[in-house]
């Protein structure tokens, strides 16, 4: 089977404690995986697995019975230097680079030096029984969303739900989206930069039409706040100065009796002998001159005592002139600081909590009735970047219409064409793109897929009527096709196989292989036709010990697949007639891939 070379692949997933798996490897690869199992195996637990790998949500339910957590890994091969390896380097993990491939070979038969170097990565998800869960990335801790980015572009997941979601709109406009490619890509991502800048602009063009009236009284009260700061004029530190003055004013006697009795004792000014601290230091001062000569000792302390007598000289002299400078006229001077404190408290209250918020109230205050002053200039401004915005978006919807229209034409033909292999020869798939009321984050088309089972019946909306086979058949063709202009690394199909059998199953196995010709494939089927055509077989098998069950998975070879071919075939694993079948089966399907 010749495949291209893989972006990347999961080489393979360790399983612990999960569900009815007791501790189970499985070694996927390239190419197509079929997983098969009797009912209550465990394959769903597998696909559990994958899901947790990927991101999903998980919580202790899904822990085997007696088990203290249950653990996943996967051992994954990416591009060494492509978008998943740098996000993995974001999130601060590890990657093993563990070769190199070429692209091609020079003239001379060397390899050339377009070089796709190799790592490989190691993603795990753990369950406590608590709930606790953690995931790594490249051996490092790392949040469950790191995983979610990082599987989004390795791995598509369909399953029964995703047979459902297909019948809504959203899922089939995103499927038309992924085949249209890049044309549509680049033209939807303009398209999506100009609508969200349009939301923006029209969003608080709204609010201002809206609240203009509002906003127009905030200006009116907001200018006549700043009036009536203005004309109080304060100043910062003001009402700390005016608090200290206001004391003093209103203790003024106190403080000029305390003042005059001090000068009194320090120097007195009355004519007759004074006994003031001055004259006794002077009177003090002379007696040791009178005697120092006798004894140098004395020296010293002369100078001191004179030293000390000019010090209070000084001391009276500062009374002197404090008591001069006490207001004669304190009962009114107190009157106008009053006053002026009430007007700064006045200002603190209504725009405080203190004086210099009421001052900053004027700087912030003018850049805000600037603001609001501005809103007319500002809705005209913002009327015409919404008319130019409006415009760019229907034409870049006209655009979007027009790709979406040609891709839908194209996608029909190859999904019928697909379907025609798939055992509905005479069906008809027919994508639709209708126009929407209005413009959205997606364009302003509506997306349906239609589907006209048989010649003569009527084309409906896979919505309603189409079978649960049908389904199956229409979403893998619809990934067949996808996957030539949108390429993914992996695809894992939980039971697309559902409600089909016989040549219809045939030729599900027969697409899948060709879808794995160019990607992952892995299968979890209960149809020995549609394992056939897998290049890696497993099987989840159960054993049974008492009354615990524990599952493992195993790789078939030889006579091991054969025999599990014949199980899914007549549910007798030792049957002649069901070995024989499960032979020609199986070299049907090589002959067919091979072919």
């Amino acid at each position: 089977m010749a495949r291209g070379k893989l972006a990347a692949m999961i080489e393979e997933i360790s399983i612990r404690g999960l569900g009815v798996i007791g501790e189970a490897r499985l070694p996927l690869g390239p190419g197509f995986t079929a997983l098969t199992g009797e009912t209550g195996a465990g394959k769903t637990m597998v696909v559990t697995a994958l899901g947790l790998l990927l991101g999903e949500r998980g919580d202790s339910s899904v822990i085997r019975s007696g088990a203290g957590q249950a653990v996943v890994e996967g051992h994954w091969l990416v591009d060494a230097t492509g978008a998943v390896a740098d996000r993995v380097r974001d999130a601060g993990g590890d990657l093993d680079v563990v070769g190199q491939s070429s692209n091609g070979t020079s003239n001379d038969g060397t390899a050339s030096n377009n070089i796709a170097a190799q790592a490989g990565l190691l993603l795990s998800r753990s369950i406590s029984a608590e709930g606790r869960s953690r995931a790594a990335v490249g051996g490092r801790a790392a949040p469950i969303g790191v995983l979610n980015e990082i599987g989004q572009q390795l791995v598509v997941v369909h399953g029964q739900s995703d047979q459902i979601r297909l019948r809504s709109a959203t899922a089939q406009r995103e499927a038309l989206d992924r085949f249209a490619g890049q044309e549509l890509a680049v033209v939807l991502g303009d398209y999506q930069d100009v609508y969200r800048r349009w939301q923006s602009a029209q969003g608080e063009l709204d609010v201002l039409v809206a609240e203009r009236d509002r906003r127009s009284r905030e200006a009116d009260e907001l200018r006549a706040a700043m009036e009536e700061i203005e004309q109080v004029a304060p100043k910062r530190g003001e009402d700390v100065e005016l608090g200290e003055r206001a004391d003093r004013l209103t203790n003024l006697e106190d403080l000029r009796l305390a003042a005059a009795q001090a000068q009194e004792l320090v120097s007195s000014q009355s004519g007759e002998e004074a006994q003031d601290a001055l004259a006794m230091l002077e009177t003090a001062r002379r007696q040791i001159e009178r005697v120092a000569v006798h004894d140098p000792a004395l020296e010293p302390i002369e100078e001191s005592l004179a030293s000390v007598t000019i010090a209070v000289a000084e001391i009276s002299a500062q009374l002197a002139r404090y008591l001069g400078g006490l207001d004669a006229d304190g009962g009114r001077e107190l009157e106008i600081v009053q006053d002026r404190r009430g007007e700064l408290s006045n200002l603190v209250r209504k725009y405080g909590p203190t004086l210099d918020d009421a001052i900053d109230y004027l700087d912030t205050g003018s850049g805000r009735l600037l603001e609001l002053d501005n809103d007319s200039d500002r809705i005209e401004s913002l009327r015409t970047e919404v008319g130019v915005d409006r415009a760019r978006i229907v034409e870049l919807g006209a655009r979007l219409t027009e790709v979406r229209r040609a891709a839908a034409t194209r996608l029909s033909e190859r999904v019928t064409s697909e379907l025609g292999a798939l055992a509905m020869a005479n069906a008809r798939v027919t994508v639709e793109v209708d126009d929407r009321p209005d413009y959205s984050q997606t364009g302003k088309d509506q997306v349906a897929i239609l589907l006209q089972p048989h010649s003569g019946a009527e084309a409906r909306p896979l919505g309603r009527g189409a079978s649960g086979g049908e389904l199956s058949r229409v979403m893998l063709a619809i990934e067949v096709v996808i996957a030539g202009s949108d390429p993914v690394p992996t695809f894992i199909f939980d039971e697309v196989d559902a409600g089909v059998g016989g040549a219809s199953a045939i030729e599900i196995g027969r697409r899948l292989a060709r879808l794995a010709q160019n990607a992952q494939v892995i299968v979890v089927t209960h149809l020995a036709q549609v394992a056939a055509f897998a290049n890696n077989h497993l099987s989840v098998v159960k054993d049974s010990d008492g009354s615990v069950t524990e599952s493992s998975v195993r790789q078939l070879h030889g006579d091991e697949r054969i025999s599990e071919m014949a199980r899914l075939l007549s549910g007798l694993p030792d049957s002649e007639s069901g070995l024989t079948h499960a032979r020609e089966l199986i070299d049907m399907a090589r002959e067919s891939v091979a072919g």
